[in-house]
């Protein structure tokens, strides 16, 4: 089961009010993650986020593609409210406003995976 992760460039010295804010996200209504033809895909597993100074990653744990993430994502209307309430901390502007053009910015921010260990399922031989 894969792990993405995405970067936000925030201004440095917010960390209190961009924790605040993520503290109030409003989770996806399903996690449930669905292709383009609207046929299930994958699931969300969990998430987690981490701020330092001016870099706040989101790290998602899904299965199937991150594509389907993405799309997922960008319709859920707890992520377009938790966009709207980082504009004053982002320290590079993005536009989000729309499903296609936060699939845009979600794409273009994924950082690039260079490791991922797993424990070995339960009985299985390692």
């Amino acid at each position: 089961m894969p792990y993405a992760a995405i970067t936000y460039d925030v201004k440095p010295g917010h960390e209190a009010e961009i924790t605040e804010i993520f503290s109030h996200f409003k989770r996806a209504d399903t996690p449930v993650l669905r292709d383009e033809a609207g046929e299930e895909a994958g699931r969300l597993l969990g998430t987690a986020v981490f701020i330092k100074d001016g870099l706040l990653v989101r790290v998602i744990h899904y299965e199937g593609d991150i594509k389907d993430v993405g799309r997922h994502m960008s319709r859920q209307p707890g992520v377009h409210i938790l966009e709207e309430k980082l504009k004053p901390y982002l320290a590079s502007p993005r536009d989000t406003g729309t499903p296609e053009a936060f699939q845009r910015h979600f794409a273009g921010s994924l950082m690039h995976c260079i490791s991922q260990l797993s424990a070995p399922a339960p009985g299985a031989a390692g």
